[in-house]
């Protein structure tokens, strides 16, 4: 199996398959998954294009660090992967925490990133959803951070999402390291520098250059999201109906609007 070595004794399991005429894909997973998440996708995917799926530090097969689980020191790694396999750009396409994964990198490695797919992305939270989340760091580094996790789990599905997609996530978090959990939570939302709140999301959104395609299934959310999109050639699209695991519950419709914006 592919491994790569990042930011100096961090191993990243990653999958390298496809080789269309479209455009590189790099897919990153969310909080507490890992790219087993894009399992739905792959092949009709990589019909298309090169398709790179990774695990973040500290989930699925990667190395499991003591420190610096965060979506900075992340976006970092996939900076040096893409050094390691020689893609000079790709589209970046990113889930929840994976959503502001690839809008750091984005931001800090424009030019390694033309354009970007932001799936129900870990930015723009409101204040008033925002004051919960000290009381779940807590939790998360509590005696039962596992239990914690789950139930911020919770809020990701709805009578929409099946139930085995449901299933496959608490089994992932299970089985997680509790500081990563903790840490990556908190280098989200928490700790200086984060930008998963307002208006520290507005403000560091606003530095991305490249198009970006966002959906949501919260129509608030993707309202305040376009207001952010300056580029021509950026797309907000709204899922009314569905759950935070909308690619995994909608995925043929979801390849659809993703392969249509980017040969579009």
């Amino acid at each position: 199996m592919p491994y790569a070595s990042v930011g100096g004794d961090v191993r990243l399991f990653y999958t390298d398959d496809g080789a269309g005429e479209g455009p590189p894909l790099l897919l990153v997973h969310g909080w507490g998954a890992d790219s087993h998440q894009w399992s739905w996708h792959l092949d009709a995917l990589a019909a298309g294009h090169r398709v790179v799926a990774v695990d973040l530090r500290g989930h699925g097969y990667s190395s499991v660090p003591e420190a610096d689980n965060t979506p900075r020191r992340m976006a970092e790694d996939l900076r040096e992967l893409l050094d390691h396999l020689r893609i000079p750009a790709v589209v970046a396409v990113g889930h929840s925490m994976g959503g502001q994964v690839v809008s750091i990198l984005a931001v800090e490695h424009p030019d390694r990133v033309a354009r970007l797919v932001a799936v129900d992305p870990g930015y723009g939270v409101s204040a008033q959803v925002a004051r919960g989340f000290p009381r779940m760091v807590a939790g998360l580094r509590g005696e039962h951070p596992h239990a914690v996790a789950v139930q911020i789990d919770q809020w990701c599905t709805n009578a929409a999402t099946p139930a085995v997609i449901r299933r496959w996530h608490q089994r992932r978090l299970y089985g997680m390291a509790p500081h990563v959990l903790a840490q990556a939570f908190e280098g989200m939302f928490t700790l200086p520098g984060s930008i998963g709140t307002r208006p520290a999301s507005e403000e560091y959104l606003a530095r991305r250059r490249c198009p970006v395609l966002s959906i949501w299934f919260d129509p608030a959310q993707a309202a305040w999201e376009a207001g952010l999109l300056k580029d021509p050639g950026s797309k907000v699209v709204c899922w009314e109906g569905s759950s935070h695991r909308l690619h995994e519950e909608r995925p043929g419709e979801f390849v659809n609007v993703l392969e249509a914006w980017v040969r579009g």
